[in-house]
């Protein structure tokens, strides 16, 4: 994507740098949905299999969920055009962090090496365990992630990416939330990925899945070589919802008729905006705004991974350690 300029948080507000992010996002979400690119060798859409039930699951019959009430309308309304769907990607569609799965697979190619794995690490879990993004450190992690890419050209990001799918991440889709986002596409919907994920990656995902397209954080990129910068902010909280609502406007939906699936309480901007927002294995904070609003609720974990969201502290150290001590093996393996 042509460049749009470097952004700092001294330079303009967190609210300026949000609306960038999203309206980026959406310009980049629509041009690859219309270019309609096709498919690699090799990379045909995968079958609705994975954690949390059998290929093709209906989303009602996943664990831990309510039949659905005898008087309840049909929902999704088939043949309304202006009504889409929008769902969060990290523990909503797939399980785990695409970001975390894209870093296994980089390392895997050496695209960097065990100090700078330590480092990512580090910034990780202290990001968890202080629960505060903290703007000079999230910029420095932020830089970190981006100095991996720089210099690399989109388009072998890209192809690395169709091979790290298949990998790590294919396997980790739920097929409850599949089911869920099958039955808009059903009804005549668009279906799009939200994602602070590289918008490259939410793009691969999005098409493997037969999804429209994705939203996703847009890194800057000049005659298809990345710069090591991103566009606006990471596509997180409110710049989600910037995005979804820049991406509604352009394509003509009618936000009230809209529907949204996350896991997290970060994205409660994005389900805000929507008539028919969706609590998708939530974290505590998100299970207690969704009760208090009314709003529907799924979970497609088993008993013993829905009780990990109570301590997202240790779970996330946890899965950066397994990572970690994944990535040395790795690099053991290759001397």
């Amino acid at each position: 994507m042509a460049a749009l300029g470097w952004l700092t948080p001294r330079r303009r507000s967190a609210t300026a740098r949000s609306v960038l992010a999203g309206e980026a996002s959406a310009e980049a979400a629509r041009k690859t949905a219309q270019a309609g690119a096709p498919q690699a060798p090799g990379t045909e859409d995968v079958p609705e299999s994975g954690p949390g039930g059998a290929p093709g699951a209906a989303a009602e019959a996943a664990p831990g969920t309510a039949a659905p009430e005898a008087a309840e309308p049909q929902f999704p309304v088939p043949g309304d055009a202006l009504a889409a769907a929008f769902f969060d990607l990290d523990n909503t569609v797939m399980q785990g962090a695409a970001i975390f799965h894209f870093g296994r697979g980089l390392y895997k190619r050496e695209f960097f090496r065990r100090r700078e794995l330590a480092r990512f690490a580090w910034q990780q879990a202290w990001f968890r365990l202080a629960g505060v993004e903290d703007p000079e450190h999230m910029q420095d992690a932020r830089d970190s992630a981006l100095s991996i890419v720089k210099g690399h050209k989109v388009s072998e990001l890209m192809a690395i990416g169709e091979e790290i799918y298949d990998e790590y991440m294919a396997e980790r889709i739920w097929p409850g939330t599949r089911a869920l986002a099958q039955a808009h596409l059903d009804a005549g919907q668009k279906v799009w990925l939200v994602t602070a994920a590289p918008v490259e990656t939410a793009t691969i995902i999005a098409r493997r899945l037969g999804l429209t397209g994705a939203l996703g954080t847009v890194a800057e990129s000049v005659d298809g070589i990345y710069t090591g910068r991103l566009v606006g902010e990471p596509l997180h909280g409110p710049a989600k919802a910037e995005a979804v609502r820049a991406l509604a406007a352009a394509e003509g939906f009618d936000l009230e008729r809209c529907a949204a699936y996350s896991d997290s309480h970060n994205d409660i901007p994005m389900l805000s905006l929507v008539g028919h927002p969706y609590a998708i294995n939530p974290d505590t904070k998100l299970r207690k705004h969704a009760r208090a609003h009314d709003w529907r609720l799924r979970d497609y974990r088993t008993g013993r991974k829905a009780v990990k969201v109570g301590v997202p502290a240790a779970a996330g150290v946890g899965a950066i350690a397994g990572g970690a001590a994944a990535a040395v093996a790795l690099h053991r393996r290759r001397k």
